[in-house]
């Protein structure tokens, strides 16, 4: 195989990229080329239980939680081998018909699951408390001796000399990885497209995006090709991917995760923090994630996170949840109006308190986060492009675009300062209100049309402030006699205008609907404990 070592062009280090994921998939898990669905088949996310190649037992562990396999695998019900083919298997049918991988780890994942069975089998005892749970990765999270590119043509001949710390950690509580996953170019898209792999496609609707930048782990969660995945985020990249797939995600408070071993441009710069967190197929996962994690006293690898164990918070009816029904400058769209409308509704059923909670200034956040983001004008960014003449994708140039740099040192500290400042208002007015949890849209619909997706400001506002946050899917899907566009509707800006007039329901047909869940910053158990008390709300209600 061509090395990238040895290529004198783009195209011959992307092809060295793209044999690298070719060869990673065992042929005898694909779906023959015949008996795909056709392209105009938009709804493939249950394709892999339909194309017949899949065993009942292997759609069983496949569409169970990673809580419930570990348990069956510390109960001697599956191994930790057949648990790990049968994921594999699910993962190569997927990405066949929706582009999520960018590499398969196949061969390594049966080899370690093969390992801890015969720990199992010796000892009786689990490794760790993820035991045998296979686990898919974004890409630009290193793994010892594979290619780490974050996206950028220029970086296919990075090799990563050492797994990134959170990879290390999960192993060493039994994970199994299986699988990396595509992001955008920059990264800093909320729409999975690049220059090496292409775009990475919405299960549920194929005309529509997987999110971003996350949106390779989005789908693979959606498919249920992973019980279990590991995204970044710093603007919206592990919510909005959640949402767009119909899945959970989790974004912790910064300096809770080990964030070491990430490839990006522009490292070094910490006036917005990217953060680790997982995606899952409920809250139970997500805390599985979290508490795996912390239980291991990740500051004694990373002194620079804060030494918080994972604390216990029972969910409970005894909070105030503030409702931010549209953030004053770009209104949702109509499914997402309805989702509100109907959780709403159901908590005051469920006993719960709920208020109107005012956005405070959600277009001041912009304005600080859009200068933050690129303090030096995207320099870092754009010179690793130039490096291999790689073009700019339009979401690419548009996000840097909005960039207020490059910054002198004294403007850098400017905005520093007003970010404090409004960490500490937001707080004010949080605690005014008597608010524990504020529930909101993810983003202003569900998954966008590729390449339409412009308005962050929904989840970058939490990365603003550092507040924790979850995406669950409030259930069901775009229905044109519910969500009807609103032809009286007037516009106020010219934002508001733009996301407006995407809006037509027969567009988003099948789309998953997701909504958010955002606490006070280092709360981020209080975060999950409040999202299970908005599930008990939502399913009370649908049983009453």
């Amino acid at each position: 195989m061509l090395t990238a070592k040895t290529c004198k062009d783009t195209k011959q280090l992307i092809a060295v990229a793209q044999n690298v994921l070719a060869e990673s998939i065992p042929v005898k898990y694909m779906v023959p080329a015949e008996m795909l669905p056709p392209k105009s088949q938009l709804d493939v996310h249950n394709f892999p239980a339909q194309s017949g190649l899949m065993s009942p037992k292997e759609l069983q562990i496949t569409e169970t939680s990673s809580v419930d396999i570990v348990k069956a695998i510390a109960n001697g019900e599956w191994t930790a081998e057949e648990v790990t083919v049968a994921f594999a298997r699910r993962a190569v049918i997927s990405h066949q018909v929706t582009n999520f991988a960018t590499e398969f780890l196949i061969s390594d994942a049966l080899a370690h699951a093969r390992d801890l069975d015969r720990t199992f089998k010796k000892t009786g005892r689990v490794v760790g408390p993820l035991h045998g749970l296979p686990i898919s990765v974004k890409e630009h999270i290193s793994m010892e001796g594979r290619i780490t590119h974050g996206s950028y043509i220029a970086w296919i001949d990075k090799i990563s000399s050492e797994d990134a710390t959170l990879v290390k950690l999960l192993k060493k509580a039994g994970a199994v990885f299986h699988v990396r996953t595509n992001q955008p170019q920059s990264l800093m898209h909320l729409d999975c497209d690049n220059n090496i792999y292409g775009r990475t496609y919405n299960p549920f609707n194929r005309n529509l995006t997987s999110g971003g930048s996350s949106g390779g782990e989005g789908v693979s969660i959606g498919m249920k090709a992973s019980p279990m995945g590991v995204g970044t985020d710093s603007g919206g990249s592990i919510r909005q991917p959640a949402s767009c797939n119909g899945v959970y995600g989790f974004r912790p408070t910064t300096l809770r995760l080990p964030h070491g071993g990430t490839v990006m441009p522009g490292m070094g710069q910490e006036s917005i923090r990217c953060v680790i967190g997982p995606l899952g197929q409920g809250v139970d996962d997500l805390e599985l994630f979290m508490k795996s994690v912390l239980d291991q006293s990740p500051w004694d690898y990373d002194p620079s996170l804060v030494p918080v164990p994972w604390r216990s918070s029972m969910p409970s009816k005894n909070i105030t949840v503030g409702v931010i029904w549209d953030d004053g400058i770009v209104r949702p769209h109509p499914p997402i109006q309805r989702a509100l409308r109907e959780t709403v509704a159901k908590l005051k059923a469920y006993g719960v308190k709920k208020v109107t909670f005012q956005p405070y200034k959600h277009d001041l956040a912009w304005k600080i986060i859009s200068a933050l983001y690129f303090p030096d004008g995207a320099a870092a960014q754009k010179d690793v492009l130039a490096e291999a003449g790689e073009m700019l994708l339009p979401l690419t140039e548009w996000a840097f675009g909005f960039s207020h740099g490059p910054l002198t040192i004294a403007e850098n500290w400017h905005w520093n300062v007003q970010r404090e400042k409004y960490r500490t208002e937001y707080h004010e007015v949080m605690k005014s209100k008597d608010v524990d949890v504020i529930i909101c849209p993810a983003y202003v619909g569900v998954a966008p049309e590729h390449g339409t997706a412009h308005y962050w400001n929904y989840t970058s506002v939490w990365n603003l402030l550092d507040h924790p946050a979850c995406v669950f899917p409030f259930g069901g899907v775009v229905d044109p006699k519910l969500d009807k566009p609103e032809f009286d509707y007037k516009p106020r800006n010219e934002q508001d205008n733009c996301e407006w007039k995407k809006y037509c329901p027969e567009t988003f047909l099948g789309a998953p609907i997701g909504l958010q869940v955002v606490g006070k910053r280092y709360h981020d158990e209080e975060v999950l404990a409040a999202t299970r008390v908005i599930e008990s709300a939502l399913r009370a209600d649908n049983l009453g």
